[in-house]
């Protein structure tokens, strides 16, 4: 049995699948909420997932082994002050925002950090809010703890197993070091996502040919676009020196293929990408970083009436669930006629044995 008490403050798609990981390894404990959007905490309580759902920070906190701070990172220092009044010297609170220098900062300022741990864990989908989260976000993604200098062995090591218990692989790091990190690997990203999207929104014609044709690579490399705007407007303000630091690199890396480009340095231009390749395929693809990974199938079908149905009518009799699936248009770096996307492994590892058994030629991708 578990008695332990957990506390939210915020309950989107990261928060919220941490709650159902947490209730699903420990499901004789307690679980507390608190969002700014009340049907947020009532849909959680209705289907299980916390046990109470609040109107407010108050003293209901007090009685939290852990508080998980989950709003957007700007948004975390001014809740853990109104949280301050509550907090019992038992609690562990810690954070999942990925950006951790201005955290730290707050917790020091507070004289809290003794109590406090940083933490994130590096998973998400494009979609955002409560109604999207799941266990298995979780599942063999990295969560990032960050201690401080006041941080005890022993509240580390029952956050450490905490997060072994939802799933996830835990790894401490120093908080400057993690920002970099996530600053290269995850801001970056989003922020060349973004620039990619605008770009072709402002070099598009007036007949939108170009959205009209976009599909499988640029919307592979640009998906975590759909992300929260506010979420990355605060985590620019919050870790800018770093993002700044790296998209200077970034610029400086596409002036010079731009004039390896001009200049037709078929050498230059293999090397570069020969690189990116080779480094590419040295990922790991047993564990899941800040950018989801997808699991798709592409599945070749006839172009004619209820063959689309007949693949999903297949796959539901035998329970397999479908995150998305619709007919490809634009094929030039796909093969296939059908994309259909899975929430996990399992599922993809399930429809390709059931299509392959039934006849169809089918496709794995992994991204």
């Amino acid at each position: 049995m578990n008695d332990k008490t957990y506390g939210f403050i915020g309950l989107g798609l990261i928060g919220g699948s941490m709650a159902r990981a947490i209730k699903s390894a420990q499901p004789d404990c307690t679980i507390m909420a608190y969002a700014p959007h009340r049907t947020t905490v009532d849909a959680a309580r209705a289907d299980g997932t916390i046990d109470i759902a609040l109107e407010r920070i108050g003293a209901e906190f007090s009685d939290c082994d852990y508080i998980f701070l989950c709003a957007p990172v700007e948004i975390n220092n001014d809740n853990l002050e109104l949280l301050m009044p509550y907090l019992s010297p038992k609690t562990t609170v810690t954070d999942i925002g990925s950006v951790k220098n201005s955290i730290h900062e707050k917790v020091r300022e507070l004289g809290i950090e003794d109590q406090f741990i940083g933490g994130h864990p590096m998973t998400g989908t494009e979609r955002i809010g409560y109604q999207n989260s799941k266990a298995a976000l979780l599942e063999n993604a990295y969560y990032i703890l960050t201690k401080t200098d006041k941080t005890k062995e022993d509240r580390l090591s029952d956050y450490y197993h905490l997060v072994k218990d939802m799933g996830a692989i835990p790894l401490v790091v120093p908080y400057l070091q993690h920002d970099f990190a996530t600053a290269a690997i995850s801001h970056v990203p989003h922020v060349l996502s973004a620039a990619l999207v605008n770009l072709v929104k402002d070099s598009d014609n007036e007949d939108d040919l170009m959205k009209t044709i976009a599909a499988g690579g640029f919307k592979d490399i640009t998906r975590i676009s759909s992300s929260s705007p506010v979420m990355w407007q605060q985590i620019c303000n919050t870790n800018s020196d770093n993002i700044s630091e790296l998209l200077s690199s970034l610029i400086d890396s596409l002036v010079d293929i731009k004039l390896a480009v001009d200049e037709h340095d078929s050498d230059k231009l293999l090397d570069f990408f020969t690189s990116a390749r080779s480094y590419r395929e040295s990922f790991s693809d047993f564990t899941s970083g800040p950018i989801q990974k997808t699991y798709v199938l592409h599945v070749e079908i006839d172009d004619q009436p209820g063959r689309l149905a007949k693949v999903a009518v297949l796959l539901s009799d035998h329970s397999v669930n479908i995150k998305n699936i619709g007919i490809v248009h634009n094929r030039e770096y796909e093969r296939g006629t059908l994309k259909i996307e899975f929430h996990t492994q399992k599922d993809l590892d399930q429809a390709l044995d059931l299509l392959s058994h039934n006849g169809y030629t089918v496709v794995t991708y992994h991204g």
